[in-house]
This record gives structure tokens, C-alpha cells and sequence, in this order.
């Protein structure tokens, strides 16, 4: 398929593009050498191949969401400054009236 400086008007006309002359001629040359590269890409043989959505095999990077033993609150709160029961204990951020 060949592209013209008409098509390339008339898409930039579609979209309320202002092109100047040379932008007309710069789109139409990339556009056409796109255009070439897809026709040399379905002019190959891909019988027998599978279709995929992507060129590397995709695998989960994620962990098992798996419950494990952690921190008891005592151990937790071992080193704080201060603690009030099982909480930390830390200075007001809000003041109230």
C-alpha cells in the first residue's frame, strides 16, 4: 500500500492537525516506510507457528501468599522507647482543646 500526500492530509485534516509542507512530506515518507515493513512482515511464512501475546514466556515474579510465624507483640514492642499494654506509646499528634 502506497501512501499518498493526500492520505496524509486528509488524516491530519480527520484529526484538526496543521502540518506545513514539509511535515506533509516527512509523515508521508514514514508512514509509507511503516507500511513496507508491515507488507515484508506478512509476506512470511508463519504457519505452524503459535500465537502469542508476548516474545518472552511471562512468569509470575510474585511469592506465595503464605502465612508464616512472625514477631509476638512482645518481641515486637521489646525495644521501644515506650509502651502502653502491647502499643507503642508516642507523643500526641493532634491537639485537643
Amino acid at each position: 500500500m502506497k501512501i499518498t500526500k493526500d492520505v496524509v492530509e486528509h488524516v491530519a485534516h480527520l484529526g484538526r492537525l496543521e502540518l506545513d509542507p514539509d511535515e506533509i512530506e516527512l509523515y508521508t515518507v514514514q508512514v509509507d516506510s511503516i507500511l513496507e515493513y508491515m507488507d515484508q512482515l506478512n509476506s512470511l511464512d508463519t504457519k505452524g507457528i503459535e500465537p502469542m501475546s508476548h516474545p518472552m514466556p511471562v512468569v509470575c515474579v510474585l511469592r506465595d501468599d503464605v502465612a508464616k510465624d512472625s514477631f509476638s507483640v512482645d518481641a515486637s514492642t521489646q525495644n521501644a522507647p515506650e509502651k502502653k499494654g502491647s502499643f507503642f506509646k508516642v507523643p500526641p499528634i493532634i491537639e485537643i482543646d
